[in-house]
């Protein structure tokens, strides 16, 4: 199994949309290593929900259920997406400033890359963010 993180803005498609929709299809990725990283994805995969903009946070858990497939909000181009399942909430948000905080998550790619949409996440951190939320794994 494999681990990611996908950034979204809250205003735009906040967790609380997704949980109560279930699933979506994470289309409209337009940068070529977070089209790579769709394409990596596997049915199962597990998925850190994170808020950008102004709150900056892990709030919930996906999973992938759909592996990649053409974007179909593309007018032009190759571009992918798959689909999400909203899993659970994390009990308590994990910020950027206390994932930048701590020893195991300061290096993470959301830290290091961090304009990048669609990031690969080691079981390590994707265990941490979990235990910081004080949430267990689906």
């Amino acid at each position: 199994m494999n681990y990611w993180l996908v950034k979204q803005e809250p205003e735009d498609y906040s967790w609380a949309t997704f949980a109560s929709e279930k699933r979506t299809a994470w289309t409209g990725v337009r940068n070529f290593q977070a089209r790579n990283n769709l394409r990596a994805m596997n049915k199962g995969d597990l998925v850190l929900y994170y808020h950008s903009g102004e709150q900056k946070a892990v709030v919930g858990v996906a999973c992938v259920n759909k592996s990649a497939y053409p974007d179909p909000t593309a007018t032009e181009g190759d571009w992918s997406s798959v689909e999400l399942l909203a899993l659970k909430p994390l009990k308590i948000p994990v910020t950027l400033p206390a994932i930048k905080s701590d020893a195991i998550l300061k290096t993470m790619r959301l830290v290091r890359q961090s304009r990048l949409s669609v990031t690969p996440v080691s079981e390590e951190e994707f265990a941490r963010v979990l235990a910081l939320g004080e949430t267990t794994s689906p």
